[in-house]
């Protein structure tokens, strides 16, 4: 559905309308499009004492095409650039009337050397100099240290800290600027990561902390991370299952779209469209399949065997019954418990019990902002969306062995045939309660399942991003 809001506020009469009367002017948000380049411009660097990534940073920067500045506070930024041969140089802090030319696309902040609460004041130099620097869509990016890995209180005490600096500017940054916290453990790789956070794939998720702990292994392609993996994606008839196995082809993945009977048309449409768009040297399938059905689990599993097992399990399928608890029935609570989250794991257990997921392999469940704050009316959806996360956390520890990982989405307000049908102050309040002032789409929640399905994500387990544009619900 069309935010006819957004649209107008961005158009020449619609602008001048809103700057007159003070009305808030959401940014057009910058997506990926095959036909622009998604990575470019500047980054302006800025550190903590003792920053342990420089050189591993810069890797990345050059790897797509950024070049950097450092501000005082990363006084060793520029001998590490010379000694990597790339050029770079010094950040002068801008006027706020500087030129859109002028603007950096990136404020990175290496803060894993801070280990104790004074060094943060390292944050407020870097970010009280430079925001005003930030082009609209700009990224904000601050890199850590899990807390829990460091050796004293006070150093785990500071690196926490950093989750508030970095929701807090995700806030004030406005104008389309996404701002997010990478923990990196001692060892782990970041690139993925950084890369996502950097890119246009990332334009719905702020204020967003993501632990990685594990080394990975790069994909022999960024552009196509994804070629040669088989993908299931549950619920793809449409909506935001169908953009999910859209982008996972895209990636380069062989996909097979789940759905019940009653969506079968709808189901091959979606896989025929994405055969046509996106061809990658298999042939794009659809099952059809009730989820909630006893036999389903051996059924699927079966298929997909045949196939050769599978490397990407995304559950999406998922359904509301709403009323308030007091209003609602037996029946209504336990199908949207039974397809939201027993049928993941009926669907799980039969995969890893007979090998059908592979090693190295990854499950990515949708979850949604209601399991994280709750909802008036869904008190069995958020139970459901709820458990999903619990399972995730608790998956994680013995599915690693595996070299498995297993991560949840959380989508807030996203633009999809059932918001539509929102009453519209509801729908308007989903839309605006949030740090972009606008809903998201389809497509930002199916980057993000591609990012965390992704070889170079191999790092990435028990996680739960929000793609919400950082919510005030939940916040």
């Amino acid at each position: 559905m069309k935010d006819r809001y957004l649209d107008f506020v961005n158009s020449p009469f619609g602008t001048s309308i809103a700057r007159s009367l003070g009305l808030p002017r959401p940014e057009v948000l910058r997506r990926h499009r095959a036909d622009r380049a998604e990575f470019g411009g500047m980054a302006a660097i800025g550190a903590g004492p003792s920053p342990a990534l420089f050189d591993d940073l810069l890797a990345v920067l050059s790897a797509i095409g950024m070049t950097s500045i450092a501000h005082e506070s990363a006084s060793g930024w520029l001998p590490v650039a010379a000694r990597h041969g790339a050029m770079s140089g010094r950040f002068e802090p801008r006027a706020r009337d500087t030129s859109a030319s002028d603007r950096v696309e990136a404020l990175i902040f290496d803060a894993t050397g801070i280990d104790e609460s004074g060094q943060l004041h390292s944050l407020y130099a870097f970010f009280h100099d430079a925001l005003r620097s930030l082009a609209r869509n700009g990224r904000i990016v601050v890199i850590g240290r899990p807390p829990a890995t460091r050796e004293s209180v006070k150093a785990a005490t500071a690196q926490h800290a950093l989750e508030g600096m970095t929701r807090s500017l995700g806030k004030e940054a406005r104008n389309g600027i996404t701002s997010n916290l990478l923990r990196v453990a001692d060892g782990a790789d970041f690139e993925s990561a950084l890369r996502f956070f950097l890119s246009p794939r990332s334009a719905y998720v702020s204020g967003q902390v993501v632990t990685i702990d594990a080394p990975a292994a790069a994909p022999e392609s960024w552009t196509k991370p994804l070629a040669g993996k088989r993908a299931i994606v549950t619920g793809a008839a449409r909506g935001i299952g169908a953009s999910i196995a859209a982008v996972l082809a895209e990636h380069g993945a062989i996909v097979t779209g789940i759905d019940i009977d009653a969506a079968r048309d709808a189901l091959d449409q979606t896989m025929l469209s994405i055969e046509d768009a996106s061809p990658s040297g298999g042939a794009h399938t659809a099952l059809v399949a009730d989820i909630a059905a006893p036999e389903a689990p051996a059924d699927i599993a079966a298929a997909l065997a045949a196939s050769g097992g599978i490397d990407i399990v995304v559950h999406n399928a998922g359904i509301t019954r709403d009323k308030t608890i007091a209003r609602m029935s037996p029946e209504m609570w336990d199908s949207v418990i039974d397809i939201n989250l027993l049928a993941q794991e009926r669907i799980d257990d039969a995969l890893l019990a007979q090998n059908v997921l592979r090693e190295q392999g990854r499950i990515v469940a949708v979850s949604s902002i209601s399991g994280i704050a709750g909802n008036r009316g869904q008190t069995n959806y958020a139970t459901s969306k709820a458990g999903v996360i619990g399972r995730v956390r608790a998956m994680a520890p013995s599915l690693r062995a595996r070299g498995i990982t297993i991560n949840a989405v959380a989508p807030g307000f996203i633009e999809t045939h059932m918001t539509a049908r929102m009453p519209f102050g509801v729908r308007e309040a989903g839309r605006r309660l949030n740090s972009m002032g606008q809903g998201g789409l389809p497509v930002d929640v199916a980057e993000t399942v591609a990012w965390l399905a992704s070889p170079g994500s191999a790092g990435i387990t028990g996680n739960v991003v929000r793609v919400c544009g950082q919510s005030l619900i939940g916040a």
